[in-house]
């Protein structure tokens, strides 16, 4: 800071505390007292509390209680009995894949979250990294799609980030040949629906598998992408809230924290779609010979015009160039170093005659140039090019050939994809090169309210406790200033702004100072007080001597009243 801003500012500080200090003087000396005696007390009461405070207060506490379902479900997982009973560990190994890394091997725990403000709640851990994890549950009853929406919510948190892996579910197809214990990447699912992330890419998965009812094969159908951010949701460390609600209509919606971030409808969002095109292009037809594709045709008639020279080049000596007075045309650019020797193991023998290293030339450093000089090159005038014909529109355009449509003979319409494989048990199978995710309050029902209940109940409890726990607004700028200290420089000028044009403002001005302040102080007055007294007291002569005047003249008037009447005076 300058140093006449910072006698600003400390004129500013020094002028406040005195207009204080003389209003103050204004007053009795009993109110004086009295204010400093009310003052003294004041300020030790709030030293006291000060003291008191001194040590922030509690954040409110978050009681723990577990979830429990209001209606009816069909899947319900708190983990909050500690053990895994109920779910079974994969002891499968992966098709087409190196034997040890093909193990389903990862390991799985209930645990507690790190860093958890909720004691006694629990949650499924995938503890290992870099290594295949597998596990799965029966549901109390398998989903049959019919007249009812599927509901599936669970939490998920990245207690370490997340580098590459997923946190997707899936829910396992009723089937004979449907064994938890060999469950791995080919067991048949129905819904597969969950985050997942390697790299930058950031998924929130939603397919389902539908069956062809002509072959009788199934293809996955993948939901659109979000048009959301996700990546907060994998990078924050805290515990997010993933819910897919399916409609009999075949309208969906997926669910991060219990807002919508993705919505459809079954026939049309998907992809591929679900029903096949009425029309497919003919695959035998071919295109004819002489089909001609080209909208413009060099113009045939066309003739190169005699004067068109096609060797005239594209760059000329500038003729009107001058050399520059003081070059030196018998200096050369580069000169030996006649600082450099010959290496003590140089081998003439090996290495050839030894000759010092080029420099530039110090004698061209002052000089327009060296060597040779030479005319600028400029573009020819006169440079054409090689000569083409102009185009012109093809008479014979056809257009772009594409085959003939034909129908499809794998064509089906089925106008009820929500009518889905039954599946029967819900289950994990994860590759993730990042350990800790947290998993818990997993449920799959056919009622919003349900869901909603068991949501507020769980993920609900987790987010006003971390909201509890949380800094204030300083707090947090604060910490976001850490992560990116550019904020630095906007906190510095939102406050330093206002400050600086509130002292400019302050300090640019003149002030002029009143006859009040110089009665308090008793402070000697400009001239131009005195100027004042001399006017008022001129003032006053000459009341003075016109109130003599009318006083003669009133006598004046007296005598000669008494004239008149021949009364001696």
């Amino acid at each position: 800071m300058e140093p006449k801003w910072l006698l600003c500012v400390t004129l500013l500080a020094l002028g406040t505390l005195t207009v204080q200090a003389l209003d103050m003087e204004d007053d009795d000396v009993d109110d004086v007292v009295d204010i400093e005696d009310d003052l003294d007390d004041t300020i030790e009461e709030v030293e006291e509390s000060q003291s008191e405070s001194s040590a922030p207060p509690p954040p409110p506490k978050v009681t723990y209680r577990v979830p429990v379902p209001t209606g009816e479900v069909y899947f319900a997982e708190t983990f909050d009995k500690g053990t895994l009973d109920g779910w079974i560990l994969s002891k499968a190994k992966k098709d087409d894949t190196d034997d040890e890394i093909a193990k389903y091997d990862g390991k799985w725990e209930v645990q507690d979250m790190k860093d958890t403000r909720l004691p006694g709640d629990k949650g499924l851990v995938l503890v290992t990294r870099a290594k295949h994890h597998a596990i799965s549950s029966k549901l109390s009853k398998p989903f049959v799609f019919d007249t009812k929406p599927l509901i599936i919510q669970y939490e998920v948190n990245f207690q370490n980030g997340i580098e590459c892996g997923g946190a997707y579910v899936k829910l396992l197809s009723k089937t004979p040949e449907l064994n938890l214990d060999q469950f791995h990447d080919k067991t048949p699912y129905t819904i597969m629906f969950g985050p997942d992330k390697c790299g930058e890419d950031y998924k929130l998965h939603f397919i389902f598998r539908h069956k062809n009812p002509k072959t009788g094969k199934y293809e996955e159908k993948h939901a659109k992408r979000p048009d959301a951010d996700l990546k907060n949701y994998f990078t924050d460390k805290k515990t997010h809230l993933y819910t897919l609600v399916l409609n009999p209509d075949n309208s969906f919606e997926i669910l991060v924290d219990q807002v919508v971030v993705n919505s459809g409808n079954l026939l049309n969002d998907m992809s591929p779609p679900v029903n096949p095109p009425r029309e497919i292009e003919d695959p035998n037809d071919q295109k004819p010979e002489d089909w001609d594709e080209r909208p413009k045709i060099p113009d045939p008639d066309a003739v190169k015009p005699d004067d068109w020279d096609e060797d005239a080049p594209a760059k000329v000596p500038d003729e009107n160039a001058v050399k520059p007075e003081g070059w030196l045309d018998d200096e050369p650019e580069y000169v030996a170093d006649p600082d450099a020797e010959k290496p003590e193991d140089w081998d003439e023998d090996m290495d050839g005659e030894w000759e010092a290293p080029q420099i530039a030339n110090p004698k061209c450093e002052s000089a327009p140039g060296c060597g040779t000089w030479q005319r600028p090159m400029i573009d020819n005038p006169n440079y054409k090019g090689k000569w083409k014909p102009p185009m012109i529109d093809n008479v014979n355009y056809q257009g772009i050939w594409k085959p003939r449509k034909i129908p499809n003979p794998d064509f089906f319409e089925d106008l009820e994809p929500f009518k889905m494989t039954p599946f029967s048990a819900v289950g994990l199978e994860l590759w993730s090169m990042t350990s800790d995710i947290f998993f818990d309050n997993f449920i799959i029902c056919t009622e919003r309210t349900v869901a909603d209940e068991w949501a507020n109940d769980g993920w609900g409890l987790k987010k006003a406790a971390d909201g509890a726990a949380e800094p204030g607004v300083v707090g947090q700028m604060m910490a976001a200033a850490e992560e990116r200290p550019w904020l630095w420089v906007v906190y510095i000028l939102t406050v330093a702004l206002p400050v600086f044009l509130v002292v400019l403002f302050c300090c640019s001005g003149k002030k002029q100072t009143s006859a009040a302040e110089y009665k308090k102080t008793d402070a000697p007055q400009p001239d131009v007080m005195n100027e004042e007294k001399e006017e008022e007291k001129d003032k006053g002569d000459k009341e003075e001597e016109e109130e003599e005047e009318t006083n003669d003249e009133k006598l004046g008037k007296q005598d000669d009243l008494w004239s008149s009447l021949n009364f001696p005076i």
